[in-house]
């Protein structure tokens, strides 16, 4: 028996929810039922509209269906019998016909259900475990809104129903911790459904994100990074020589002015090389490492935006290092050690995952080129102590890449580092980048591209939903809120706040007319780390009382204990 992995259950599954579709209503169209992340979806059109009323029953003839245990038969058929066997099913009919003459057509038949299919499945029905559907929503056939809409329903799968009980109160805690909800509830933006994709920071979400870019912007002036600043407009002229006209013009927000095309940046690196051109350079310049919290912009589709974490407006903590070849491993060992001292920082660094992603059939550069540019990656994550795991093929076509993955506190998995090794666009035939060598001749650099946060927008919506709203005093947007018993105890909080701000804290004073209670209860909900109740009393003797988020209540201190504890924390 061969392995069968996670994939292979969810879109075995992904079969048996269509085929429960079509056993259950009439007029039933199917269309494609791939694996996700998180579990599978199915893609059908049937006068019905499937509803979360209706996932019951389904459930149960799924349930009905994998208990019957059948096997899941592949079988290589020809175009005509494929034709013959997917007969009144339109979707699938036009989805045959994309198949190129002469190619062979993949079938897996599971009791009276057959799809066209690569697979791999399961062997056996039961080898999916326990199915459960989770939401259905609008898809556009081919993802084409000129095209009809399908109901995409949605599921997961489990091995047992205790398990699908984990998954299931996960999920609700996903759903607790979701950005989108705790950033309305916390002040912290509003997205504008006029306006997608972009955010709206309020006053605590900026000083979140001013506090992010702060830090790391700290964090690159220790490691040797220079900052600069490109223009956001850009001229097609450049965006032709580099390759993104041709590659990602689909994504650019385009504009004109005196009869010439302009795009709005959706990346920052031809800008980064652009500095380095300005002036001719020498080996000894190099590395230079150019650190850029350039605003980017790209067009992408409303569907598929989500929240502060896919947008088309976001700040990456972008840079560039432009080296020699000699330097390629010394620079992403540098840059490893950069990243895991940073995700320490927030928690992230000991489930961290590491891939390796190799030329891709589609590259461009010679294949020895490509294998020196590999092994160099490999040996600097194996002088940092990094297991990684390959991922064949999936480089970018310039050249390959590393991808950082970090799991938060619900055991999710994100994507935010990177760093790609690139030999094209310094080269003669891109944007001709050049330094003066040893030699005194000329020679091409090569680039590195790489983020340890990745998009800001992306990395707070990730922090929102890791610490449920709930951040580090360091990070957290308001520190401190300092409560008056009434309206006598006002000047005395006013002061109080005066000195923690003067040694340097966040502090608000909550001054309305609510009850303590009340107070505390809105300082509780709204998530503050450090409470100060003060009243005529601690007025008279110089203290405060503090109650912390985590350790609860601290009780009576003055003003220059809690700066102290305060900074120790920090």
């Amino acid at each position: 028996m061969s392995e069968i992995t996670l994939d292979m259950r969810r879109h075995s599954a992904a079969h048996l929810v269509a085929r429960a579709i079509l056993n259950i209503f009439e007029d039933v169209q199917i269309d494609i039922g791939p694996k996700t992340d998180d579990g599978f979806y199915y893609d059908v059109d049937l006068p019905h509209r499937i509803s979360p009323e209706d996932f019951p029953k389904i459930e149960a003839e799924v349930a009905r269906l994998i208990a019957l245990d059948e096997p899941f038969v592949k079988k290589v058929v020809s175009r005509d019998e494929c034709a013959k066997m997917l007969e009144g099913q339109k979707y699938k009919l036009e989805r045959l016909a994309d198949i190129p003459e002469g190619e062979d057509i993949s079938t897996y038949t599971v009791g009276d259900y057959v799809e066209m299919c690569r697979g791999p499945h399961v062997e056996h029905s039961k080898q999916i475990g326990v199915v459960k559907l989770t939401r259905v929503a609008g898809s556009y056939y081919r993802g084409d809104e000129k095209n009809k809409m399908l109901q995409r329903v949605y599921g997961i799968i489990a091995k047992d129903q205790a398990e699908l009980d984990a998954i299931i109160a996960r999920e609700e805690e996903a759903k607790r911790r979701d950005h989108r909800r705790l950033g309305v509830e916390l002040d912290l933006f509003h997205l504008d459904p006029e306006d997608p994709g972009q955010v709206f920071w309020h006053p605590k979400g900026w000083s979140i994100y001013v506090t992010l870019q702060d830090y790391m912007r700290q964090k690159l002036i220790e490691d040797g990074y220079q900052e600069v600043n490109t223009p956001a407009l850009m001229p097609r002229s450049l965006w032709e020589r580099s390759g993104h006209w041709d590659h990602y013009k689909a994504n650019m927000f385009i504009t004109e002015s005196e009869k010439r095309i302009f795009a709005v940046k959706p990346m920052n690196c031809p800008g980064a090389l652009e500095i380095f051109k300005s002036r001719m350079r020498s080996y000894k310049d190099l590395p230079l490492r150019l650190a850029e919290f350039g605003h980017c912009a790209r067009n992408e589709p409303s569907g598929t935006l989500h929240g502060i974490m896919r947008v088309r407006g976001f700040v990456q903590d972008d840079a560039h290092i432009i080296c020699t070849e000699e330097q390629i491993e010394p620079e992403v060992a540098k840059f490893c050690r950069l990243l895991k001292g940073v995700y320490k920082d927030f928690g992230f660094d000991k489930n961290m995952k590491v891939r390796l992603s190799t030329m891709p059939e589609d590259h461009v550069g010679d294949e020895a080129t490509w294998r020196k540019a590999e092994d160099a990656l490999a040996k600097a994550l194996e002088a940092n102590g990094m297991e990684y795991g390959i991922q064949e093929g999936e480089g970018a076509f310039y050249g390959p890449k590393l991808e950082f993955k970090i799991l938060d506190a619900l055991e999710r998995e994100w994507q935010c580092g990177t760093i790609q090794l690139d030999y094209q666009l310094p080269s003669a035939e891109r944007l001709n980048a050049e330094y003066i060598g040893p030699d005194g001749q000329k020679h091409h650099p090569v680039m590195l591209h790489r983020a340890v946060l990745g998009s800001l927008e992306r990395f707070i919506g990730i922090l929102i939903e890791h610490y449920a709203g709930a951040f580090p005093l360091w990070l957290a947007p308001e520190q401190i809120r300092i409560l008056p018993v009434s309206d006598k105890a006002l000047d005395y909080a006013g002061r109080v706040q005066n000195s923690l701000r003067e040694a340097g804290f966040r502090v608000e004073v909550d001054a309305s007319a609510e009850k303590l209670g009340a107070k505390i209860r809105a300082a509780t909900v709204g998530k503050v780390p450090y409470q100060i109740v003060v009243g005529p009393r601690d007025e008279a003797a110089g203290t405060i009382s503090v109650r912390s988020r985590v350790e609860g209540d601290l009780g009576t201190m003055n003003v220059e204990g809690l700066v102290e504890k305060l900074k120790a924390e920090l």
